[in-house]
């Protein structure tokens, strides 16, 4: 495989800051025409070494649950049992019938595109390194934390637990925005149920405890890339939330660890995806897994749209500290993580670069 080896005179905080100054992100490079791709986006070879997925014919795929008939109490169970099966054997799974019409997916893809192809001197309006709140279209989120930026550029939104301000969501896409963040949180507190229900809890317990309420849209765009062995579109992480709904075009990319191997998400018409994030891992006391994916680099010459929900609580217990829930704790079964504060939980994120499970390694007790 080939690599690029940096030569002695690259300074390479001064070319990502050239770079992110341009507010033209991997799209405007991708657009330009360039036949090969910035150094700051060359990845390590070990990093490249297995980007091709489980290529056998019996290569396993992420569960398929069909929502059809979740009021039905016989049913009801049965869906149960699976989304458990599914968020403990593989912190992945996509569910099919979950009341979205195919006409708000495909309305929500199309406008998320649509802001990406605007011109650059449109665009670069919204182009701030502002995390946390409000509007931010960006290269990487984490272009500063990590050693190597990845081949996608993102419009995130954070819908709540602050209302966003509609003025601000660009006018290309603020109406399918606004409809989008209801019907994800819709979906995802039925899951959340399910999810609730496999624990041995009450259905509402995770609304109660106000794990949709926070919640960051990301319209992400992987433009065509000229040389995606040298690169990916984003690398291995776990998500750091409670539970991440996303929404797919047809192109794919997406990959998930499965195992010792790596499972290619092909993309199911209709269908939404959901994963653990670290946080329900932990609450979860270690029933719930959250499980490491990335994107591949897209060597199509359309480019891949995905949109993505990420869900968090936004109430914190009194004492300020979150940790497994007591009624998942028992002398069979005692806490394998320490609580920990949102101050924890914001500087190990902000610290670096996307990676995986990085809050759990520092709160498992018997470290």
């Amino acid at each position: 495989m080939a690599t690029a080896t940096p030569t002695l005179d690259y300074d390479r905080m001064e070319e990502v800051k050239k770079f992110d100054e341009s507010k033209m992100g991997v799209k405007g490079l991708s657009d330009s025409g360039i036949t090969s791709i910035p150094k700051i986006f060359i990845h390590a070879p070990d990093t490249l070494a297995d980007l091709k997925p489980n290529s056998s014919h019996t290569s396993p795929s992420i569960p398929i649950i069909d929502l059809s008939n979740i009021y039905s109490n016989h049913h009801r169970e049965q869906i149960i049992s699976q989304v458990k099966e599914a968020a403990t054997n593989w912190g992945f799974f996509q569910v099919i019938n979950h009341g979205i019409c195919q006409s708000v997916l495909d309305s929500t893809l199309k406008a998320i595109k649509s802001f990406h192809e605007q011109p650059h001197e449109v665009k670069s309006k919204y182009y701030t390194r502002k995390e946390g709140s409000g509007v931010m279209y960006a290269s990487n989120n984490d272009l500063y934390r990590t050693k190597a930026a990845c081949w996608h550029d993102s419009l995130q939104m954070w819908m709540a637990p602050v209302p966003l301000n509609t003025e601000e969501i660009p006018e290309i896409c603020r109406k399918e925005v606004m409809e989008w963040d209801v019907c994800a949180k819709k979906v995802s507190e039925v899951v959340m149920e399910l999810l609730s229900e496999g624990l041995g809890l009450e259905a509402g317990k995770f609304k109660e405890l106000t794990f949709s309420d926070s919640r960051c849209m990301v319209g992400h765009c992987y433009p065509y890339c000229p040389q995606p062995n040298l690169t990916v579109g984003i690398t291995a992480h776990t998500d750091p939330g409670v539970v991440t709904l996303l929404l797919q075009d047809e192109i794919g990319g997406l990959q998930v660890k499965h195992g010792d191997g790596w499972v290619e998400v092909k993309p199911v018409h209709g269908g939404l995806i959901i994963n653990v994030g670290d946080f329900l891992q932990i609450v979860s006391n270690g029933e719930y897994k959250s499980v490491q994916h990335r994107v591949v680099a897209n060597s199509c010459k359309k480019p891949r749209i995905s949109v993505v929900e990420f869900f968090n609580l936004s109430r914190w217990r009194e004492s300020g500290c979150y940790g497994p829930l007591p009624e998942l704790i028992s002398n069979e079964k005692p806490a394998m993580y320490r609580d920990f504060t949102m101050q924890e939980c914001l500087d190990n994120f902000y610290s670096k670069g996307l990676d995986s499970k990085s809050l759990l390694d520092k709160i498992k007790i018997g470290n």
